[in-house]
C-alpha cells in the first residue's frame, strides 16, 4: 500500500494494536508502517519508519501517553500526534492540547471517522471527537464566571489543582501518578509548582493552605 497517511500505532495493549490493524487493513488512505507499546519503542520506530500521524494512547503501562506525546513533538515536529483512547474526560483533553497533541479520539470511532480526523489533522488543523465537544464547550463557558477548577484565582493549573487535590486526600506521589496518569517526574514537577504558588514551605504546610482557604473541600 502506498500513497496513504502513514500511521504508527502507540498502545500498550497487544490486543488493541491488532484490533486496529484489523480494523484499518484495506482502508487505502492509511498505511499502518509500524507499532510500539511505549514511548521508547515509538522513538526507534518513528526514526526508522518516520510516519506522518502517530496514533497514542492517553494511558501506558510503561509511562503516560501525555509524557511520550511532549517527547515525540519535541524531538519529531514534522510528526502530528493523535490520542486514540477510551478516557471521555475533557481534563485529558486539555492536557493532551498542551502536550502537542493535534488531536483527541475515543476507541469507538469508525475507520472512516479515523480516516476523517487524520485527514483533517494532516492538513493542519485540530480535531477533538465530537462525543466532547459539547463538554468542553460548557467548560470553556463556565471559566469567565466561575472557578474553573480548584487554586485557579491563584495561578494554579487545572493540572496543578488536581494535583492539590490529592495532596488534601494524602496521596504520595506515586499514587497521585497513577491517579492522573503521569509520571511521577511530572507529579514532582506539579507539587513544586503547588508549593510556590501557595508560598508553602512543604506539602504539609500546602495542604493547610488549601483547606483554609477553601480552595478543595
Amino acid at each position: 500500500m502506498t500513497g496513504g497517511i502513514r500511521v504508527l500505532v502507540v498502545d500498550d495493549h497487544q490486543v488493541v494494536r491488532e484490533g486496529l490493524r484489523a480494523m484499518l487493513r484495506g482502508v487505502v488512505e492509511l498505511e499502518i508502517v509500524g507499532e510500539a507499546e511505549d514511548a521508547d519503542q515509538a522513538l526507534s520506530v518513528i526514526e526508522a519508519e518516520h510516519p506522518d500521524v502517530v496514533l497514542l494512547d492517553v494511558r501506558l503501562r510503561r509511562g503516560s501517553g501525555l509524557d511520550a506525546c511532549r517527547v515525540i513533538v519535541d524531538r519529531h515536529p514534522e510528526v502530528s500526534v493523535v490520542f486514540l483512547t477510551v478516557y471521555e474526560d475533557e481534563q485529558y483533553v486539555f492536557e493532551a492540547l498542551r502536550a502537542g497533541g493535534r488531536g483527541y479520539m475515543l476507541k469507538k470511532a469508525t475507520p472512516e471517522e479515523i480516516v476523517e480526523v487524520l485527514q483533517t489533522v494532516q492538513s493542519g488543523e485540530v480535531v477533538i471527537d465530537p462525543a466532547l465537544g459539547g463538554r468542553i464547550a460548557m467548560r470553556l463557558a463556565s471559566m469567565g464566571t466561575e472557578r474553573a477548577w480548584p487554586g485557579a484565582d491563584l495561578g494554579l493549573t487545572a493540572r496543578e489543582g488536581e494535583v492539590l487535590t490529592h495532596l488534601v486526600k494524602g496521596l504520595d506521589n506515586r499514587a497521585i501518578a497513577r491517579a492522573l496518569f503521569i509520571s511521577d517526574e511530572t507529579v514532582r514537577t506539579h507539587v513544586k509548582a503547588v508549593l510556590r504558588k501557595l508560598e508553602a514551605r512543604d506539602r504539609v504546610e500546602a495542604v493547610a493552605i488549601a483547606l483554609r482557604r477553601g480552595i478543595v473541600l
